[in-house]
């Protein structure tokens, strides 16, 4: 065990790796990439978070766009303002019925 250890120290890359200045910044590149607060793992999942949100907000906005535009022609025309209340919300004239049909579909 002692000539395994004898030659062991010989050797130049242990001697590398057994450097105290070597060991000192390889605890300290664990410390900060694995263990610590402001890890590289936990910046890792806040920017894939971030990117989720970016997306996201790219997604409504095209929706913002979508309902501002359909309300443009909603205001712009009182006839598709009549049409767009008689299907979303039923709403009728004075004197005039509205009778819902109900179709069911059957999936087998």
């Amino acid at each position: 065990m002692r000539e395994f250890w004898e030659s062991l120290k010989n050797k130049t890359w242990f001697k590398i790796i057994s450097n105290r200045f070597v060991l000192s910044s390889l605890l300290f590149v664990l410390w900060m990439g694995f263990l610590d607060v402001n890890s590289w793992l936990i910046h890792h999942e806040l920017d894939q978070e971030l990117d989720d949100l970016k997306t996201s907000i790219e997604y409504y906005q095209s929706e913002i766009e979508k309902d501002e535009a359909r309300l443009e022609q909603l205001n712009s025309n009182p006839e598709n303002l009549e049409k767009f209340a008689r299907e979303q919300y039923y709403l009728c004239a004075p004197g005039e019925e509205i009778f819902l049909i109900e179709t069911s579909e059957e999936t087998e």
